[in-house]
Order: C-alpha cells, then sequence, then structure tokens
C-alpha cells in the first residue's frame, strides 16, 4: 500500500522546489511633509516579509538628516506618546504597516526644497545587512493618505 503513495509524495516534493523564494517587499511608500518649517516629518509604508525571519534596524533618507525609527502609542491618561524603537521583528511572509498612529519613521531635518507631490527616497537596513529602497510620494500636512495601488 505504501508504495502506491511514494509516487504522489515525490511529485509534492518536487513540485515544492520549483518554486522560488519570496522576497521581501516594501510598498505604499509616502512621506507627510511637516506643518511647520525645521519640525520632523514622517514616512509610512507596508513591509512583507520573505521566507525568513528579518530584522528592521534603521531607516536612512537622502532627503533628510537623520532618520529614526519610531512608535505612537497610548500612554497614561490616554495621551499618545512616541518613542524610538531599537528594531522591529518581521516573521516569515508577516505584513506589517508603517502607519499614523503606530510604527513610522521620523525624519528629521528635511530638505527644505521638497513640495507635495516629490519623491522622497528611503532605505530600510535589516540585521543581516540586507537593505530595501523605495522612491516615497511627499504629502502635504493637512492632505489625506495616498490610497494604496489595487492589488
Amino acid at each position: 500500500m505504501f508504495a502506491r503513495f511514494l509516487p504522489l509524495a515525490a511529485a509534492v516534493l518536487i513540485a515544492g522546489c520549483d518554486q522560488a523564494p519570496s522576497e521581501m517587499t516594501l510598498e505604499n511608500a509616502w512621506v507627510r511633509l511637516p506643518a511647520v518649517d525645521g519640525r520632523p516629518g514622517a514616512a509610512y509604508f507596508t513591509l512583507t516579509g520573505s521566507d525568513e525571519q528579518m530584522v528592521l534596524v534603521a531607516a536612512d533618507s537622502e532627503a533628510a538628516g537623520r532618520a529614526e525609527l519610531h512608535e505612537s502609542m497610548a500612554g497614561d491618561g490616554g495621551m499618545m506618546r512616541m518613542e524610538p524603537i531599537a528594531q522591529v521583528v518581521l516573521a516569515p511572509a508577516q505584513r506589517i504597516a508603517f502607519e499614523p498612529g503606530g510604527r513610522h519613521v521620523m525624519l528629521f531635518d528635511i530638505a527644505p526644497g521638497i513640495e507635495p507631490g516629490d519623491t522622497v527616497p528611503l532605505t530600510l537596513s535589516f540585521a543581516d545587512a540586507t537593505m530595501l529602497s523605495v522612491d516615497a510620494r511627499a504629502v502635504a500636512p493637512g492632505d489625506p493618505a495616498p490610497q494604496p495601488a489595487a492589488e
């Protein structure tokens, strides 16, 4: 009886070998420009993991003097507070949204010539030296967040 299932098991194993490993993706990136010159802006995006656990450890932008990973959370008395975070662990195939009111990248000293509609380069660095880069769309302080592209 076992011999009848051997060809089926072999076919399943061989089919699995043909699949390429999934790659990490960085999508729907945008930057909220500051309402007041000299104040920081914030970058938002969706990050989807690959077949392996990855650890996001830093962000950078040529359009900013400094970039930091941050997270907003409810503090004492229901007031929102924001803190820098050292890393974000991305489990295999996990999808993490960096969005207003949650995780985001603070961009300090944004270049003064950046206007709504421009693109802002953003690079994410991971613990294993992997880097992902994207051009994020700049959005004015009072404008709504851009809608993700239809999938």
